[in-house]
């Protein structure tokens, strides 16, 4: 599914917390550290993996509350 990050993004840094537009929030579950600086940039979330664009690949995260 197309979704999109609010507000700014600045990569994966081992305990990321996304949250998106249309509020939910996830958390980044698998160690991966990658810096890439956006603003609200587009992803696609397949199930427990997210790959936001500019990104070298998906990650695994976990819905939170």
């Amino acid at each position: 599914m197309r979704v999109q990050i609010e507000n700014e993004w600045e990569g994966w840094d081992g305990d990321t917390i996304v949250v998106l537009t249309d509020g939910s929030a996830w958390r980044q579950e698998e160690y991966h550290y990658e810096y890439n600086y956006s603003y609200r940039p587009s992803a696609i979330l397949d199930g427990d993996r997210l790959l936001v664009d500019g990104m070298s690949r998906a990650i695994r995260v976990r819905r939170i509350d």
